[in-house]
């Protein structure tokens, strides 16, 4: 299960699973996106379907999974790929006094509502397998103040705490074939993050020379070089593995700057 599953990230990791060969469902509030992903999938011989379903919608969410378990009789692996920055949000042009409330409420909601409500949703269904693998995304704004991003930032903290207090729980009261871990990204180029990084005519812009200059590999990552940590902790190679967050970063989190 990959929520977030035909955007950037997500979609890499959705093409990841399946080539380790798992099947794989895509759920997203578009329908449409998550169609185009899956008929790409089947197309590279995988078995995958759509799921309908918005991340913040707990109903939705448990009549995905139904659909899912009554297809393939269990949820092996979740992965929470769902997530983003509001632009709203964003105090780069704005006083942080006056970004309105609701917009700190929508990309809190997002990023850590978007990632509880599908680990309770389908972790529930795991608590009963006594097995299951959940996958969340943090970010380095979880580990370092970043400048401009100060909603996002404190829902990824909430992300890597909730991976924690998450991987504790299920260990502890459902058995260890449960593991809760985290990934966090350095920086990669998506579509939502663009417009912040590089100009249109490609050079890349003053936040994103700041943040090479802060990555000792002095390079943005690929989408694919995410998924060997995600394949590695959704394998038995990690059975011993619970509640941590895994950079993915060029070293951007160990870096002082000098």
């Amino acid at each position: 299960m990959v929520t977030g599953g035909y955007g950037v990230l997500g979609g890499s990791m959705a093409d990841a699973m399946a080539e380790a060969g798992a099947k794989v469902a895509v759920l997203g509030r578009r329908s449409d996106e998550a169609g185009k992903k899956v008929e790409a999938l089947k197309a590279s011989g995988a078995e995958a379907m759509v799921l309908e379903a918005n991340v913040l919608d707990v109903d939705g969410l448990r009549a995905a999974r139904d659909r899912v378990v009554k297809a393939w009789g269990s949820v092996d692996i979740l992965i929470n790929a769902a997530g983003g920055n509001v632009p709203r949000s964003r105090t780069d042009t704005v006083p942080v006094f006056d970004v309105p409330v609701d917009a700190f409420d929508e990309v809190l909601a997002l990023n850590l509502h978007g990632t509880i409500n599908p680990s309770l949703v389908f972790g529930e269904t795991m608590s009963r397998q006594k097995r299951g693998v959940i996958i969340n995304i943090s970010s380095m704004a979880a580990q370092r103040a970043m400048s401009g991003v100060p909603g996002y930032s404190i829902a990824k903290a909430g992300v890597d705490n909730f991976t924690r207090w998450m991987a504790m729980e299920m260990a502890r009261k459902y058995g260890d074939g449960i593991r809760v871990n985290a990934i966090a990204p350095g920086f990669f180029i998506t579509t939502q993050n663009r417009s912040v990084l590089v100009h249109p005519d490609g050079t890349p812009t003053p936040r994103a020379k700041a943040v090479l200059a802060q990555t000792p590999m002095g390079r943005f990552g690929n989408p694919g070089e995410l998924n060997g940590a995600v394949q590695w902790l959704c394998s038995d190679a990690a059975s011993f593995v619970t509640g941590t967050v895994i950079p993915v970063d060029g070293g951007f989190s160990i870096f002082s700057g000098i």
